[in-house]
């Protein structure tokens, strides 16, 4: 990197409310406050926060199940319940070999047996996390979900109690889940508000929030600009030298030169001009940086699944191994893989997805041992939603609650945290049997996002004056950190 780009990084960042000035009159008019806080957040440490998002829908009800007697039974009959052949429920002697040896609570904190008196194993295609749950990396939190405050199925029924608008809808909830504000339809994620407040605690230049699963609503913020990566790599601009024309590959050098012009600082008259430039010269930026590190690095020597989410948590660990010479104390990474709105062809479609989700995530956690950053990277699992608890064939409808992974060497693992719900089938007589039903087949949350998500800020060194304008309806709920962080 030449001296003048040293420079003009520099000034850059000093110049960080440039970079928003266009945000901020189009109404986003917090952005002055946030960047008003100039290193507010300070940290001698390091951690990470890695969101792996099931796109579609996972059925955590086929993914975390009970082989007790009798929650094994109600499960069976509302997985099997009314199809005239076949069915969704997996044998009772498969998930007791895949059994998950939880801890009882202990010293007065959350977590602990689940809440139901239930033994529950992990679906077969989930084997390679059962050994990280009993030894203690990892937690299950129960019915996760969208919620704006505690619901009840007589208050859901009656309708005299807010709830999440267009439930079970994929491109909703999906933004609720990445925002945490489903009172605000145009909300920056909650990764990207994290992001807000900590980046001046980092030291580099280096982008805090990184996706290697290209734009989500997660890590999209006010000042932050999330930067979105290849899981192979750093992908140039192609007048860099990764096009195929000979002037591209760096034969006409003065084509490179005017380009760098048209970009360079100052030379715009409009706004629009101005912020279009300052977008590709960090993008120019980001790669010299990012890539020059990477370049640099040792090889990783674990192994990870050739796969789309085995090749991007590769990638977040490559990145986590090059922090200290990306000058980074926190930083926030999305991946995420996709066909889990299983409406047919469940069984076969929802080994195939476990089977990727386990073996990528086991595979980054030994990585993390490798690199010795098993205690400072926490990773945990989110999706639109969970699925209906009851069939419709071989497939599932789109739910609401659902059981999410949290991995990593700071969780108290071997712990199942929230409450269980019951898996009891309503019926065309009784079709409010099940009181966690919304009567529908859909499990009604009773942990919400924003008591999720605030466990994992707070663990990542958010203050709980900031928490509480991040997540503005966590006051709603009874417990603001749940405590699967130690």
């Amino acid at each position: 990197m030449n001296p003048n780009r040293r420079q003009f990084l520099r000034r850059s960042l000093a110049l960080a409310l440039g970079g928003v000035g266009l945000q901020t009159a189009f109404g986003n008019l917090n952005v002055l406050a946030a960047a008003a806080n100039t290193r507010r957040y300070v940290f001698g440490d390091y951690k990470a926060l890695v969101c792996v998002y099931l796109s579609g829908g996972n059925d955590s009800f086929n993914s975390i199940v009970p082989y007790s007697a009798t929650q094994y039974a109600a499960y069976r009959q509302s997985r099997n319940g009314l199809v005239s052949s076949g069915g969704l429920a997996l044998e009772q002697a498969a998930i007791q070999a895949q059994s998950l040896t939880a801890l009882p609570a202990s010293g007065g904190l959350p977590g602990g047996l689940p809440s139901d008196g239930g033994s529950y194993g992990l679906h077969p295609a989930l084997a390679p996390l059962r050994s990280l749950f009993n030894t203690g990396k990892m937690a299950v939190v129960a019915n996760v979900g969208t919620l704006l405050q505690p619901v009840t199925q007589a208050a859901y029924q009656a309708g005299n109690v807010p709830v999440p608008p267009q439930l079970f809808s994929h491109d909703d909830q999906s933004t609720y889940w990445q925002t945490s504000r489903p009172d605000d339809a145009n909300a920056d994620g909650w990764g990207g508000r994290i992001a807000d407040l900590l980046y001046q605690s980092n030291a580099g230049l280096a982008p805090m929030s990184i996706s290697l699963a290209n734009e989500n609503r997660y890590l999209r913020a006010a000042i932050v600009n999330p930067y979105a990566m290849d899981a192979s790599g750093v992908d140039k601009m192609s007048y860099l030298g990764d096009g195929s024309e000979s002037w591209i590959m760096g034969q006409n050098p003065g084509g490179a030169a005017a380009y760098n012009a048209l970009i360079a600082e100052g030379t715009q008259a409009h706004v629009l001009e101005r912020e279009y430039a300052r977008a590709h010269s960090r993008a120019i930026d980001n790669y010299e940086i990012v890539s020059a590190a990477l370049d640099s690095a040792p090889p990783l020597t674990t192994p990870f699944p050739d796969t789309s989410l085995g090749n991007q948590l590769r990638m977040v660990a490559r990145l986590i191994g090059v922090r200290t010479a990306l000058g980074m104390s926190r930083q926030v990474f999305y991946v995420s893989t996709g066909d889990y709105d299983t409406h047919d062809d469940q069984i076969d479609t929802q080994q195939s997805n476990l089977a990727e989700l386990a073996q990528a995530l086991a595979a980054f956690q030994a990585a993390m041992t490798e690199l010795g950053t098993g205690p400072d990277v926490t990773t945990f699992t989110a999706s639109d939603f969970g699925r209906s608890l009851a069939v419709n064939g071989d497939g599932t409808d789109h739910g609401w609650g659902g059981h999410h992974f949290v991995l990593g060497g700071a969780v108290r693992g071997a712990r199942f945290y929230g409450r269980m719900p019951s898996l009891v089938q309503g019926t065309d007589a009784n079709p409010n049997a099940n009181p966690d039903d919304t009567g529908y087949g859909q499990i009604i949350p009773t942990t919400s996002v924003d008591q999720y998500a605030a466990t994992l800020a707070t663990w990542f060194g958010v203050s709980s004056g900031d928490i509480a304008d991040i997540f503005p309806s966590l006051h709603r709920f009874d417990a603001s950190n749940l405590r699967f962080l130690g």
